[in-house]
Formats: C-alpha cells, structure tokens, sequence
C-alpha cells in the first residue's frame, strides 16, 4: 500500500493544500495521504526539519514523505529525492536534509522532471508529486533523478558543556505550549554521571527533578522531562508553559550538575 506523507506550510485556509492533495490522488487513486503538519511557520526549515526527523521513523518501511517548505523556484536549490533508513524524502535542497539525518546519506538524486508552466510558481504540486508519486509506485529513482553525492548544510545549535553546567536553548514550542530544548536525553545522561542536577531558565526558576509524566505534578506545576523526542522539555502541568514561564524560541536554559 503507497503511503505519502505531507508536511509544509501550507496552513489550512487557502487552496494550496487541496492543490497538493488532488494532484497527488489524480496520479495514484488509492494512495494514503497522511498529513504530517501543514502547520510549519513559513520558510521555516528547521521546525519542519525537528517535525519530521522526531515523526518519520514511525511510519512503514518505503513511505515517501514529500516536504513542501521553501520550495519555490531558485536558481541555487535543488529539488532532491532521499532515502534514508528504507524511506524516501522529497525536498527542496536548502538544509532540511541535513538538519534531519544524524547519519551519512547514500542515496540522493537530483530529480529530472521537466517543470510544467502551469506550476510555475508552484512546483510543490507538479515536480514533487510527480516524484512522490514515481516512489510510491516502488519504481526506482534513477529513472527520474542524476545522483548526487552531497547535501546544502545546515547546523542545528547545539548545547555546549562548561565544568558541571550545561548550556542548550529552546529549539520547537508545541501546540500544547510544552517548550523544547535542543538537549537531548543522550547527552544529558553522558554529562549527569548520576549526579543530582538544577534546571535554570527565564525570570530566575528552576526545576531540579525530572519527571516521568505529566500527571506526576499537581495541575498548574511545573515540570521537566524527556518527551516522545527524547528531547528535554518544560512543561506546566494541563498550562502554558512558554507563556507563564516566559520562554521562547531561542531563550536559554542551564543545567548545573551538583
């Protein structure tokens, strides 16, 4: 069964998003189409790049996820086809692919589908369906792309170590206003060595427990853990924890290993 998977920026009030979503059944009647998000601010790379590298493993061996972010024609960009731990990624070359994959990537193509003038300004529903589409169908990538051997590179900013302290940063705010670090439970476990620690972030609070679940705090509490991202985040229980705590993307947080 095909399996495509949407994720851009589209929003839910134009027609954009029923463009993409025809043009992609007119070609495989029977495809399901899952959307990711259509949520992502516009341009906005590395939010989709977080999105999908924390979404996409989920999904069945050979899903093709087509990635409409940044995609409008330029002269310097790319349109790539990916595959990267048995999925195929369809997307504009301007960092994404490097913000998701921890690893290497040995399969790249550089998709060769003649641009039809109608979608001009709007490749996303010719040239990156037709692509999709191709892949969904199990028909191989070279039929429709020249291999390339590198990608555009972006560099996610990392938490750097000092003595005993950590210093990561606000990467992504959810829906539920849970506020996400770019310290990830990996790391945290290599520096902590088992030590008791405190978490310092805006207006001078701190947290020096991590939690399990939501619910291990009373309602209106907050609290820290390392969600379905095993990324550390911040959180008030059943609140709003970016608008009560002050915290937004690209704000600062310390963890000091006592």
């Amino acid at each position: 069964m095909a399996i495509i998977t949407l994720t851009t920026d589209l929003g839910d009030k134009d027609i954009y998003q029923a463009v993409l979503k025809g043009s992609i059944l007119k070609l495989i009647p029977t495809v399901t189409i899952v959307d990711i998000t259509h949520s992502v601010a516009a341009f906005n790379v590395q939010q989709a790049a977080f999105i999908l590298k924390n979404s996409f493993h989920y999904f069945p061996d050979n899903t093709v996820h087509l990635i409409g972010i940044d995609t409008v024609y330029n002269a310097h960009t790319k349109y790539l086809m990916v595959r990267y731990r048995n999925q195929y990624f369809v997307g504009a070359d301007n960092g994404i692919f490097s913000l998701m994959f921890t690893d290497d990537v040995k399969e790249i193509y550089e998709i060769n589908i003649m641009q039809d003038l109608k979608f001009l300004h709007f490749p996303l529903a010719d040239i990156f369906v037709k692509a999709a589409c191709h892949l969904a169908e199990s028909n191989a990538p070279e039929l429709i792309g020249l291999p390339v051997t590198t990608l555009e590179k972006k560099m996610n900013l990392q938490p750097v170590v000092e003595k005993n302290v950590i210093k990561g940063s606000v990467i992504y705010i959810d829906a539920f206003q849970n506020v996400i670090t770019n310290i990830t439970k990996d790391f945290f476990n290599s520096e902590q060595k088992g030590r008791r620690f405190v978490l310092y972030f805006k207006r001078n609070e701190t947290i020096n427990h991590l939690s399990w679940h939501y619910n291990e705090v009373p309602e209106g509490e907050k609290l820290c853990m390392f969600g379905i991202s095993d990324h550390l985040e911040i959180a008030i229980n059943k609140g709003n924890a970016s608008g009560l705590l002050g915290l937004n993307l690209g704000d600062s947080v310390i963890i000091d290993f006592q």
